[in-house]
């Protein structure tokens, strides 16, 4: 969680801006409940309907499906985002979702991406856009993380293994099947 509380809380949004998370996997089911705790409006982007009962569960108040909607128009519509966290690791759904962002609009970016992002210039000139990185966070930062989360009832979604069956748990989670995080129990 440390990784998107930072991105968010370093952001610059402000309690009441429109805050999109870009995927709810293992990063973005995080930062959807982060955003909500932190006051912003949070919109939850993901590809199909199956996924917004759980965006709504984590606390979106809006939901664009990026399959069937233009995600920078349904963004706009909303007033246009004071920031978009891209923890989708898809450089066309950044790209997508670029257009999105309203005045002094930031896009922060934790997912990784093997594609690249296409800037639209004239706009982000014009709309005094920016992009950033955010990698992670300290040892302090980790504390204050836990902190919060506990604070605001913040939970990561995880499954459960034994460690004698550590094989099967790093097979589903390298198998993208997990739900959101595997944790080990030893002795369990």
């Amino acid at each position: 969680g440390i990784t998107t509380f930072n991105a968010l809380r370093y952001s610059g949004a402000r309690a009441g801006d429109v805050v999109a998370i870009l995927g709810i996997g293992g990063l973005g089911h995080l930062g959807v409940q982060y955003a909500r705790k932190m006051g912003f409006v949070t919109v939850a982007i993901a590809r199909g309907q199956d996924k917004a009962p759980l965006a709504k569960q984590l606390g979106a108040h809006h939901y664009i499906d990026s399959a069937a909607q233009n995600v920078a128009e349904a963004l706009l519509a909303l007033g246009g985002a004071r920031v978009i966290l891209a923890t989708a690791t898809s450089g066309k759904a950044m790209s997508a979702a670029l257009g999105g962002l309203g005045l002094n609009g930031k896009l922060v970016m934790v997912g990784v991406s093997e594609e690249p992002v296409e800037v639209p210039i004239t706009q982000f000139i014009m709309g005094r856009h920016s992009v950033q990185g955010w990698p992670s966070g300290t040892a302090a930062d980790s504390q204050e993380t836990l902190a919060f989360s506990a604070l605001s009832g913040v939970k990561p979604m995880i499954e459960e293994y034994p460690l004698s069956r550590a094989a099967e748990a790093y097979e589903r989670m390298m198998s993208g099947k997990a739900r959101f995080r595997v944790v080990l129990r030893p002795g369990a």
